[in-house]
């Protein structure tokens, strides 16, 4: 509940500063220079919809979750403006207790930029049972987190997203960087859902 609070009376004060507002190159690669078919999306955590908008320019059925009622208004009012509203949905959930039948899933593309790290560590394990039922056989899951150091000890590590989603996905690749904006270690890691066994 307190994480919570907090994001609320950090949209309420605009005090975003994860929200660039500009979507990041390795989803615009995945779709623009690798080709990706559009299908279905789901950003998870999606704040104010820059994703989910540029993923409905892009031909792609788009849905956003997030869990502030502020974000998922402005996310809705950007969708209006740039014409994508029809190929959008917007909802307001926890992204630990998501249906996919209530969602319009499953989806062929999964995309999480810095959720997973905000989420408290108990509660990663059902975030990933979730992600699994959302994500069908072959669809890509894109992830972007602060690794863990002692600064940010609730990062994830490599070790971390072996645990929660090795079972399920299989790892495509990873880059590692630094978000110069958080003064953080980051990754991106692409991870494909493996066939049901």
């Amino acid at each position: 509940m307190l994480r919570k609070t907090r994001f609320w009376y950090r949209y309420l004060r605009g005090d975003l500063p994860w929200d660039s507002g500009i979507t990041p190159p390795e989803i615009v690669t995945l779709i623009e220079e690798e080709g990706l078919a559009p299908g279905r999306s789901i950003d998870l955590g999606c704040g104010t919809g820059t994703n989910v908008v540029y993923l409905a320019e892009h031909g792609w059925e788009a849905t956003g979750v997030d869990f502030i009622g502020r974000a998922i208004r402005q996310g809705r009012r950007k969708a209006r403006q740039a014409g994508v509203a029809s190929r959008t949905r917007f909802l307001r959930g926890d992204a630990t207790r998501l249906s996919p039948s209530n969602l319009g899933g499953p989806f062929d593309l999964a995309v999480d930029i810095g959720c997973c790290h905000s989420l408290p560590v108990d509660t990663r394990v059902r975030y990933a049972q979730t992600l699994r039922s959302l994500v069908q056989p072959g669809g890509l899951y894109m992830l972007y987190a602060f690794r863990r150091t002692e600064k940010r000890p609730g990062g994830l590590n490599d070790d971390d997203i072996e645990a929660l989603f090795g079972a399920h996905f299989s790892l495509n690749w990873v880059d590692y960087g630094d978000d110069l904006a958080a003064n953080a270690r980051s990754a991106w890691y692409q991870l494909q859902r493996t066939a049901e066994s």
